[in-house]
C-alpha cells in the first residue's frame, strides 16, 4: 500500500455479518489515507412488475429499512474512528449500480466482503463481488468475511 493514494473509498455493504470485517478494514483504510468514505448499500431489483395487490408498498419499507440499517452501521463504525461516512443506498442490480457508482463518482477503491450470498442464493443469484472482480474497472478489495468456526477479529 506504500506510495497508494485514495480519495475516495467505497464500501459496498449488504448489512449481513460477513460485511462487517469488510467495513472495519474499509473504516482504517480511509482513516490511515485521509479518504473520503462512501457507505453504498443496492435495493436489488426482483426482477417482478408491480400489479398493485398491495404487498409492493410494504415490501419497499421493508427494504428500505434493511438498507438504512446497513449504512447506518458504516456510519457508526467511521464515527468511532472519526471518519465521515457519506451514505448511498441504489436501486437495481447491485453488482452493476455498485459498479456505475464508482466509475460517476471517481471511487479510488471499491472495499467489500464475500457478501452475505452463499449455497442455493449464490448460484441462483450470482456472486456479486465475483461479478465487480471481474469486471469493475475500479480497483476492489475483497474482505474475506468470517465464518462460524472463526474467532471475531477485534
Amino acid at each position: 500500500m506504500e506510495g497508494k493514494s485514495y480519495d475516495k473509498i467505497m464500501i459496498a455493504t449488504d448489512g449481513s455479518k460477513q460485511v462487517e470485517k469488510a467495513v472495519k478494514s474499509a473504516v482504517e483504510l480511509a482513516r490511515l489515507t485521509g479518504a473520503r468514505l462512501y457507505a453504498v448499500y443496492v435495493i436489488a431489483s426482483t426482477g417482478y412488475t408491480p400489479r398493485n395487490f398491495g404487498w409492493e408498498e410494504s415490501l419497499r419499507e421493508i427494504l428500505e429499512a434493511e438498507a438504512k440499517r446497513a449504512v447506518t452501521f458504516v456510519e457508526e463504525a467511521g464515527k468511532t474512528s472519526g471518519i465521515e461516512v457519506e451514505s448511498v443506498i441504489l436501486d437495481g442490480h447491485p453488482a452493476d449500480r455498485i459498479m456505475e457508482f464508482a466509475e460517476q463518482e471517481g471511487i479510488d477503491l471499491i472495499v467489500m466482503g464475500t457478501l452475505g450470498r452463499t449455497g442455493l442464493d449464490r448460484f441462483l443469484l450470482g456472486s456479486v463481488a465475483e461479478k465487480i472482480v471481474r469486471h469493475s474497472k475500479t480497483p476492489v478489495m475483497v474482505v474475506k468475511g468470517e465464518t462460524a468456526n472463526e474467532e471475531p477479529v477485534v
